[in-house]
């Protein structure tokens, strides 16, 4: 059957809307392949092949070739759609189970077919189309800005129009907040994903990404575009304040300088964008502890603990520089935190100095007593770093020998002298876990027991309250608890506490 109409459609709807005109044509084959399946009573499959040329178009009726189904006498499940494979090879014997048989069947006119059936199928295998464009165009430009216009808002969340039929969406959490937003205001957005999905947005815009504020800086800042400044990391309180690490790779560059720019203008600019947020920006440094001290000013550090293990620091601030260091509502030790990947736990300077000074007296205080030495060589044993008799029971012996006036004999006699001393602790410990009583408030706490009480009593833990200034890593190690049953026993006991509070 020859139809002029379907090629004209076929060029009307490639033309209007930029598609291939391959597509149309499988779109028309399917809404003749919709109306060719309504004209039965029962269930058929169909296909129609047009002509790309002509526009002629034929129609088949199809059966997929299957097994014998044992569960219906080896018969098929569905005759209007299927055939045995043993039926099916009598007329072509290469035919294989999968496969399809087809006959030729009277095609439906074009002219009259369901309109609407055929529009809406159309459309659809359109809208597809310009969808699939879409994510072709963009998905190689994803972590790019991209600029558009505000087409509409919904609850918090913004839709922009990027040009040429093209949308693209801000969801709620990523915009910066309380940002004022109105119909038709220019929004620049860093794009963070495309994503080919068969309703909704595709092109998914973050304004609260640290990439934003570094994209950003890309385009203001000649030097960075170029590659003579790198930016090596970023952290964001949205709308509120910035961090930005930055190193030049010109050593007659200053890279904050340059990021600044002329009176502020070009850091300016970026903090006009970005709804008036204060962009810090900071000197990057291979030294850890040294960016620390670079991501926390102004604020003056005096001491930086570095613990490997744990990758955190230790940082010691003057007692006026500590509302600085950390910033309203942490937000400067939180952004310096995030900006340096260590994490950063600020103290009190004053306060670390006393806690110091009380550590190291007490620690010579133990040697003098525990390993019958004087107060010089306690001097020295501290100066050296050695805190407590454990370390120095298991120190290797080379490297106790180091230290300055130190022989094998005083050496030997030391670590003699702390094991003894661990020794006699650990047998005083067991006879006060033998004969330490817990309270009877304690014995009756609920999911307490004997065992556990006896426990407790023999860690110093006799009464509820004692219980209650516990933390789970203090107790976990008696027999008979876990972590679960700790965190319990533990809230149970300081239930007076926010009874007290609540009163």
């Amino acid at each position: 059957m020859a139809n002029k109409e379907i090629l004209l459609v076929a060029d009307v709807f490639a033309n209007e809307k930029e598609i291939d005109k391959e597509i149309i044509f499988q779109a028309i084959e399917s809404a003749l392949e919709a109306a060719t399946v309504k004209r039965y009573e029962t269930p058929i499959k169909a296909r129609v092949a047009i002509n790309r040329q002509t526009g002629d178009y034929l129609t088949y009726r199809r059966w997929q070739v299957v097994e014998p189904n044992p569960d219906i006498n080896g018969d098929v499940e569905f005759p209007g759609t299927q055939i045995l494979l043993e039926a099916a090879q009598i007329d072509e014997p290469n035919l294989a189970v999968g496969d399809y048989v087809e006959e030729e069947i009277e095609s439906v006119d074009f002219c009259r077919i369901a309109a609407q059936t055929a529009k809406q199928v159309i459309i659809q295998k359109v809208r597809e189309a310009e969808r699939r464009k879409i994510v072709e165009a963009y998905q190689d430009r994803v972590g790019e800005l991209i600029t558009g216009v505000v087409k509409r808002l919904e609850k918090g969340s913004v839709y922009l129009d990027l040009g040429g039929h093209v949308e693209a969406y801000i969801a709620r959490e990523d915009m910066i907040p309380k940002e004022p937003i109105r119909m038709g205001d220019r929004v620049r957005g860093y794009l963070k994903s495309v994503r080919s999905e068969p309703r909704g947005p595709q092109l998914f815009v973050s304004r609260t990404a640290p990439e934003l504020l570094t994209a950003l800086f890309r385009l203001e800042v000649p030097e960075v575009g170029e590659g003579l400044i790198e930016i090596m990391a970023a952290a964001r309180d949205p709308g509120s304040r910035a961090k930005i690490a930055v190193k030049t790779h010109d050593p007659r560059l200053d890279p904050v300088g340059a990021c600044v720019g002329m009176r502020g203008s070009r850091v300016q600019a970026i903090s006009n964008e970005l709804a008036g947020e204060r962009v810090d920006i900071i000197l990057w440094n291979p030294n850890e502890a040294q960016f620390v001290i670079n991501a926390l000013s102004p604020a003056e550090i005096q001491s930086i603990v570095v613990d490997e293990d744990k990758h955190s620091m230790e940082v010691a601030v003057p007692t006026d520089n500590l509302s600085q260091a950390i910033g309203r509502g942490g937000q400067n030790v939180r952004l310096a935190t995030e900006l340096t990947g260590w994490e950063l736990n600020i103290h009190d300077s004053a306060k670390t100095d006393k806690n110091h000074d009380e550590s190291i007296a007490k620690a010579k205080k133990e040697f003098i007593e525990l390993l019958d030495v004087d107060e010089e060589i306690a001097d020295i044993l501290v100066e050296v770093g050695l805190s407590n008799i454990e370390e120095i029971a298991y120190i290797p012996v080379n490297e106790m020998l180091e230290i300055e006036g130190f022989d094998l004999e005083l050496v030997e006699a030391l670590r003699s002298r702390a094991k003894d001393a661990l020794l006699i602790k650990a047998i005083a410990s067991e006879e006060k876990i033998e004969t330490a009583e817990p309270s009877a408030e304690l014995l009756a706490m609920e999911g307490m027991n004997a065992e556990l009480a006896k426990g407790l009593a023999g860690k110093g833990v006799v009464t509820v309250d004692d219980l209650a200034e516990q933390a789970i890593d203090d107790i976990i190690e008696l027999p008979g608890l876990n972590e679960e049953l700790a965190g319990k026993l533990i809230m149970k006991a300081r239930e007076s506490w926010f009874a007290e509070d609540k009163a």
